[in-house]
């Protein structure tokens, strides 16, 4: 398989996924953020004495379990063939 690169503006050869991801990493970011500020207002809407600080760990932790399991699946291959 042959994988054909481009070149940034730096100069640095870049794969097609490479220069996807960049177009890509602000959207990513901002769609992470948005799932992480809807689930803290639902603790606030369903926990009236909400300690925000320690939601915000929680939710972060679970949101890094979902990760771990996502690149679990990447690396069993799962997503080969999408």
């Amino acid at each position: 398989m042959i994988v054909k690169r481009n070149h940034n503006d730096k100069g640095v050869t870049m794969t097609p996924q490479e220069k996807e991801i960049e177009k890509m990493r602000s959207s990513i970011k901002t769609e992470m953020k948005l799932i992480f500020k809807a689930n803290m207002k639902i603790f606030d809407w369903d926990i009236p004495e909400n300690d925000d600080r320690t939601s915000a760990q929680m939710i972060a932790n679970v949101m890094q379990e979902a990760l771990d399991e996502l690149k679990a699946e990447i690396a069993e291959g799962k997503y080969d063939n999408y």
